[in-house]
């Protein structure tokens, strides 16, 4: 089966494929010796060179499909790079060979929490889509104590500058003082819908983290700036979400013992802020672990 030529580059790791289109375009792809066009596809016996050097590709069916999950913490940008030099989310990732990693979605920089990454593109952009309808959770704290008038509109819908917003469920989490704690649930990822949902009714959010995605939650074991690789299991239910078939070489392949970035973080000295974190985590369970 043919593909398009730049989503084959793209799955090999070498950018995403916008750029590859104009990669392709500017003349630095062949096929078989031949200068290559937007819009060529190729199959799993052409020969691929880019800037002169050959490109290993696999078939679409034949790649892994692979699938981490990743703590985010505040104050990291979801791009590969940042033109201000800040932070992003690629940099705590695990180095892939002829693959790349895709976010599925992404979180403002404020916000941490829950991301997948894939090396999937086809139930990446599923997940994203909004048919996909998967529900997205959320522990937000805001300033002030709202009304039940204020959450029967939350929960009804409200007007935004791209249209109707709502949450399908609102849980009450507790608080403190002037901060209060809710878990929210939606079925789509607009740009900062949480914050604008609750800014439209006069509310401040002073803390967002995603802890669950469709089926699968943010575990309680893992901090800020770390990842945790998912087994075939919970990358079939994704699938399932999203409505892509299954695959047989997924996740661990069998292996019992995930893989994870837990002991790199227990052994540098990079993650100074660990006792002060571990601190900060406990007080903040009761908000973040609700009780299903």
């Amino acid at each position: 089966m043919s593909e398009k030529l730049q989503k084959v580059l793209a799955r090999a790791g070498l950018g995403s494929r916008r750029e590859l289109e104009e990669w392709i375009k500017d003349g630095r792809a062949t096929i078989n010796g031949k200068v290559a066009r937007l819009g060529d596809r190729i199959e799993g016996s052409d020969e691929v060179y880019v800037d002169g050097k050959k490109i290993k590709f696999v078939a679409e069916n034949e790649a892994p499909r692979r699938v981490i999950l990743y703590y985010k913490p505040e104050g990291e940008v979801c791009t590969r790079s940042d033109p201000e030099g800040r932070p992003t989310v690629f940099d705590n990732l695990p180095k892939l060979s002829g693959l790349r990693w895709v976010a599925v979605g992404r979180l403002d920089f404020n916000t941490s929490g829950l991301l997948f990454f894939t090396t999937d593109g086809t139930i990446a952009n599923a997940l994203m889509h909004p048919s996909s309808q998967v529900e997205r959770e959320y522990a937000v704290r805001v300033r002030g104590r709202p009304g039940d008038d204020v959450l029967q509109r939350l929960m009804e819908g409200v007007l935004l500058e791209d249209g109707v917003a709502r949450f399908d469920q609102i849980i009450d989490g507790g608080g403190e003082g002037s901060n209060y704690w809710y878990h929210v649930v939606l079925k789509e990822g607009r740009n900062r819908e949480v914050r604008r949902l609750w800014e439209s009714q006069n509310f401040q959010v002073s803390r967002l983290i995603r802890v669950r995605f469709g089926s699968i939650g943010l575990p309680r074991e893992l901090k800020a700036g770390q990842w945790k690789e998912l087994n075939k299991s919970d990358i079939d239910q994704l699938a399932s979400f999203a409505g892509v078939a299954r695959r047989s070489r997924t996740g661990l392949y069998g292996r019992e013992r995930p893989r994870d970035n837990k002991q790199q973080h227990s052994n540098s000295g990079s993650n100074s802020n660990s006792t002060d974190d571990d601190k900060n985590n406990r007080k903040r369970r009761g908000y973040l672990r609700r009780r299903r």
